[in-house]
């Protein structure tokens, strides 16, 4: 019997991520809006934002300037994105 030479959870991983990444021929990718909302300090928000960054998830310059949201030492920053669905 033909046994696989990955085996386990790396053989699940592998077909996994596989799977995803085959698209049928002629098919465009399709994408979608989110938007992101950071509420907190702005020494908060900034930290996450350079989170983000660091896992290469967005630019820090495509956060919105932090908007005071009226509470007592809060801000609001917003990014909007495309992601692929």
């Amino acid at each position: 019997m033909f046994q696989h030479p990955i085996s386990g959870a790396e053989a699940s991983t592998v077909s996994a991520a596989s799977a995803l990444s085959v698209q049928p021929p002629n098919v465009r990718p399709q994408y979608d809006t989110v938007r992101h909302m950071l509420f907190g300090s702005p020494a908060a928000v900034r930290n996450t934002i350079k989170l983000l960054y660091k896992l290469n998830y967005a630019e820090p310059t495509a956060w919105s300037k932090p908007i005071p949201t009226g509470q007592p030492n809060e801000v609001v920053s917003v990014l909007t994105k495309k992601v692929m669905v």
